[in-house]
């Protein structure tokens, strides 16, 4: 992240110092050039001084050595030039004057010192120029001109000048650049490291951690209320919540003991009935007492497992190993095949200690609503990422349009209206699994005749294997033991998943 707001500040920084650094530069050129143009016009000056006397006086040898010490002093060209633009006396051979003159493009210049005028400043030389700096100055003036002096200075070490003071203000415009990333770097940790642990603990939220608290004792004041804020969220979040449990779990346990005595005391009325009509609202009483209780079941165990925070990482096959002969000896009491095709060595980041309780809820599901004769429990790799754990059977399935609706809690499907159930069981798996990082899926399972099978998919984030693991450890809410429905009542209150005689939300 502070790589990221540097990445953004330092051009605009770049941006704003070179907005400054770009006009001086391009005043120093200016200047640099009108500097030697001012010098070069007064050396041109003395020289249309000595020019004219040595034209009166017949001494042009004279004024041509005084031209030559010029030239090997400050390597500038000069010469002196007709009214006729031709060359009189010079530095430089006649040829190479003009043709410094010419290529110049400065030919008007001369030719406005001829006329007795003084060429105004020139353009301003670049470290890129090639033409020479042509600086001309008339002999005499008005109407006693007699001709002109023309000084080429070269560009080469004009431009060399500029570009060192280029050079120097790029140097010097380098230090609020340098200024500026070293503050940037312990600012930018002062305003995003307040950020990022709000990152983190926004994660922690979303994993299902509400003990996470946040250091509000740094950063800019706006950050530190914001933290004061989020933590005060957090805690009041937390507060409900655990209301919200306590609630539902109190009144559950204040209502098991007078549900168990009406329903003892309705089934007690049994012999007393003598009416076929009385006997069969009497069906109906004992009935409706014990979804009831079922009922009563599943919000406990809907309770407890919502209290379920974080991951774990696990070994699936562990955890498969474990169950895998009683979910056979369970299969076998109602005529099930169970098969598993699950590699060892797969670890995966499921919901802290659920992913046993899970199984067990899915392979619930599917001994009681499949109305089939298999039930296979597989494990798939999904890319190095990710891996897929399903649980299929042969029976009549779902059909597509009814798959998104049994995961809202408590529906269930119209061919399982007789079926005991209350609808819970599929939403919490699938409300785990999505706290762990997850998804889970309904799609066909084994296909059979014309019986698409149903399967649960559940995808889930790869983990690091863990030695020091002990085998099977997933840390299930008792291992379901409830899962037969003819299980032991003492079994149903103490699982987790269990609401009832075994059932597990029937969403199907």
């Amino acid at each position: 992240m502070i790589r990221r707001l540097l990445a953004l500040l330092l051009p605009v920084a770049f941006v704003l110092v070179a907005a400054v650094a770009v006009p001086i530069g391009t005043v120093i050129a200016h200047q640099r050039t009108q500097d030697v143009y001012v010098d070069r016009l007064a050396d041109a000056s003395r020289f249309a001084s000595l020019a004219r006397t040595a034209l009166e006086t017949g001494r042009e040898d004279t004024l041509a050595q005084e031209l030559e010490r010029y030239r090997e002093l400050y390597d500038t060209p000069v010469a002196v030039v007709s009214p006729a633009e031709e060359l009189v006396v010079g530095s430089e051979p006649p040829g190479r004057l003009r043709e410094i003159v010419e290529s110049a493009g400065e030919i008007s210049a001369v030719r406005l010192a001829l006329a007795g005028e003084r060429p105004g400043a020139p353009a301003t030389v670049w470290p890129w120029t090639t033409e020479a700096l042509v600086v001309a100055e008339p002999i005499g003036r008005d109407s006693e001109v007699e001709g002109a002096i023309v000084v080429a200075v070269p560009p080469d070490g004009l431009g060399a000048s500029v570009l060192r003071s280029w050079g120097w203000l790029a140097l010097i415009s380098l230090a609020p650049l340098v200024l500026l990333t070293a503050a940037a770097m312990p600012l930018s940790r002062w305003v995003l490291r307040p950020i990022g642990r709000l990152d983190a603990a926004t994660t922690a939220v979303t994993s299902g951690d509400l003990e996470v608290h946040v250091d509000a004792e740094r950063g800019p004041p706006e950050l530190r209320r914001l933290t004061d804020s989020f933590n005060t969220m957090v805690e009041v979040v937390r507060g409900a919540l655990e209301r919200q449990r306590s609630f539902v779990s109190e009144a559950s346990h204040q209502l098991r003991n007078p549900l168990a005595s009406l329903r003892l005391a309705v089934e007690n009325l049994a012999p007393h009935l003598t009416t076929d009509s009385a006997r069969e609202a009497h069906a109906i009483a004992v009935d409706e007492t014990m979804v009831m209780h079922r009922m009563l079941n599943s919000l406990l165990a809907a309770t407890r497992l919502e209290s379920i925070t974080g991951t774990d990482a696990v070994e699936v096959a562990a955890v498969v190993d474990t169950r895998v002969s009683r979910w056979r000896a369970l299969g076998g009491t109602r005529g099930f095949t169970v098969a598993t095709d699950v590699p060892a060595g797969v670890w995966a980041q499921a919901p802290a200690g659920g992913l046993g309780s899970i199984l067990d809820e899915l392979f619930s599901n599917a001994l009681r609503l499949s109305r089939g004769s298999r039930v296979e429990v597989r494990l798939r790799p999904e890319g190095a990422e990710r891996v897929r754990l399903m649980v299929l059977d042969d029976g009549e399935g779902l059909p597509e349009e009814e798959r998104e609706a049994a995961l809202a809690r408590f529906w269930r499907s119209s061919r399982h209206q007789n079926t005991e159930g209350t609808g819970l069981g599929l939403a919490i798996v699938a409300d785990l699994v999505r706290q762990a990082g997850g998804r889970l899926e309904l799609e066909e399972g084994l296909r059979s005749g014309n019986r698409p099978g149903f399967g649960v998919v559940i995808t889930l984030p790869r983990a690091e294997s863990r030695d020091d693991d002990p085998v099977g450890h997933d840390g299930g809410h008792g291992g379901d033991e409830g899962a037969d429905a003819g299980g032991d009542r003492r079994e149903e209150e103490r699982d987790g998943f269990d609401d009832g005689s075994g059932e597990r939300g029937t969403q199907r």
